[in-house]
């Protein structure tokens, strides 16, 4: 199996939160004041977040910055 890259491992732990708190990417993206369309990019590996996007999903999510991280380099290695 090929080494996932970092966008498409944080776009799944961004839809696992997301799933996890029961909300749409319509939802989120109201939250963290981003296009729905832009979340479902993130979620698909398409896009990287800036650190403010990451910050604002973070907070909508109910959730650390740096757990959304530390998970994606968890699966890295």
């Amino acid at each position: 199996m090929a080494k996932q890259t970092p966008e498409v491992l944080f776009g799944n732990e961004l839809k696992q939160a997301r799933e996890r708190l029961g909300i749409s990417q319509e939802e989120l993206g109201f939250r963290a004041d981003v296009h729905r369309t832009y979340v479902s990019q993130l979620e698909r590996g398409l896009k990287s977040p800036s650190l403010g996007v990451l910050l604002r999903m973070a907070d909508a999510l109910q959730v650390k910055a740096a757990s959304l991280v530390a998970a994606v380099e968890n699966k890295q290695t």
